[in-house]
Formats: structure tokens, sequence, C-alpha cells
């Protein structure tokens, strides 16, 4: 018997809820996208290291209440990490405050800090966008967009056809990449002859990119077509945004946790220096 490989690489997870419940599980869709919403503002107008660093801790402390598993995470390519590398290398160029005395040199760091800044606060945002993508059912997301866009349909704005545009497409996403994958790897055990030739190689090259963009049209309109038959035999799209629930007490305590972490970033973003300015 051979050992199970452990070093087999792990394809990102997204759109597909972490089986399980707990109390992040059971939060209402809508909650979670004016979390999301909340955290994307403050970290775009203040993007500073401590509301990233808070932004951090609440997504650790959110993952463990709501049971994910390392297993989600996925395997970080090397071409990657030398990427950052190569990005740190050039930022650490640029120089800046604050400076490090090495040796008889004074070496500026400002630069190196902005890319780590600016790396982390990507990292962060993933991390957010995924967490509620592993404890929220994409069928949940349409419902809520359509209750907290109802204010909206006063300026006679479609909400609700925009929020069955979403739901189909979050839908179809994870399966027309099942759909991608298989196509590639039918295209992969194909035999076909070996080009001898830069020529042939380049016309090979071409000829499968067009191959394949074919067939992906193909499978995307033919999913279509079978979600459109579902839809209608269902009761239309007017079901998919048709959901029962709303937030209840658990929803309001966390939007009050959220609206505290962003009010404390804010403070310390804004005061802090001004504090220390006027020493």
């Amino acid at each position: 018997m051979t050992a199970p490989a452990t070093n087999q690489r792990r394809s990102m997870v997204l759109l597909r809820p972490v089986p399980g419940t707990s109390p992040i599980h059971e939060l209402w869709a809508g909650t979670k996208l004016i979390v999301v919403a909340l955290i994307g503002v403050v970290l775009t107008v203040y993007p500073g290291w401590v509301p990233i660093g808070l932004v951090a801790l609440l997504i650790v402390m959110t993952a463990w209440l709501a049971h994910i598993p390392r297993g989600v995470l996925p395997t970080v390519p090397r071409a990657v990490w030398l990427l950052l590398l190569l990005g740190a290398g050039t930022a650490a160029l640029a120089g800046g405050t604050p400076f490090v005395g090495v040796g008889s040199a004074h070496v500026g760091l400002g630069g190196f800090l902005n890319f780590m800044q600016i790396t982390v606060l990507s990292i962060v945002l993933l991390g957010l966008g995924g967490l509620v993508s592993w404890t929220t059912n994409v069928a949940e997301i349409a419902p809520a967009v359509a209750t907290l866009g109802r204010p909206l349909r006063w300026l006679r704005i479609p909400i609700d056809e925009w929020a069955v545009t979403l739901a189909l497409g979050l839908r179809a996403f994870p399966m027309l990449i099942d759909e991608y994958r298989v196509l590639f790897a039918a295209r992969r055990l194909r035999p076909r002859p070996e080009p001898t030739t830069r020529r042939e190689r380049s016309r090979r090259r071409r000829a499968d990119i067009v191959d394949m963009l074919a067939a992906a049209v193909t499978v995307a309109l033919r999913r279509g077509d079978e979600m459109g038959d579902a839809i209608t035999a269902r009761g239309g799209v007017g079901q998919i945004v048709a959901s029962p629930a709303r937030p209840g007490r658990a929803d309001a305590m966390a939007l009050l946790l959220v609206v505290a972490m962003c009010a404390l970033s804010v403070w310390v973003e804004v005061y802090t220096p001004l504090a220390t300015s006027k020493h």
C-alpha cells in the first residue's frame, strides 16, 4: 500500500457553506452583508494598522465560533510567495520614515511597511469575504438583498430583478467551475500527436484555446437552459427572492459589536494622530 500524499494542493472553496451549525451560520444573511459593507467602508477610509488588526481579530473569533476548519484554506502556490518577496524588496527600495540604523547607514522602512500594510489589508478583506461564503447559504443572499433594497423601490429601481440576477450568478458559478474542470481534464486525457516544431506548437495552442472557449460557451448555455426550466417549474423568479427569514436579537447584537469596533477604529485613527501631534 502506498502512503497518502500529504502535500496535495487544496483549491479555493467558495460559495459553499461549511456543513454544520453555529451562531454565525444562524445569522441572517442581510446582517452579514451589512457587516461586510461597514467594514469595507471603514477600511477604505481609514486603512490603518489598528482597524486592520481589529478586523483580523474579528475574523479569527468569528471563524472559531463558526467552527471553520483549516482545510477550507487554499494552498498558496510558490509563485505567489516569490511575487510577494519581489514586491516587498522593490517597495523597500523606496525608503521613507521610519529609519533604522544599520551600522553607519540609515535604512528607511516606509515603503516596506506600506507594502506590508496593503498586503495584510488584502488578506483581511479576502478572509472576510471567505468567512461570509463559508457560513451563508447561497439561496439566502438574494432574499436578503431584496429586503435590504426595499426602500430603493420608491425610486423605481428594479431591486428584485437585481437580486434575482445575483442569485442566479451565485448559483451558476460553482456549477460552471465544476464543468470547466471536467472539460480541462477531458482535454488532457484525449490522445494527440506531439507537435515537433515551434509553429505547430503555437498553432496547437491557439486551437486549444478556441476549442475550450467554444466548449465553455456551450456548457454555459446548456446550464442556463436547464436552470431556466427549473425556475419555471418552481413558480418563476419571484420564488427566488421570497424568504421568511428576518433579523433577530442575535443579529442586533452582532451589528452593535461591529459598529462599536468600527467606531473604535475611527476614533483611534482620527484622534490619536491629533493627540500625538499636539505633544
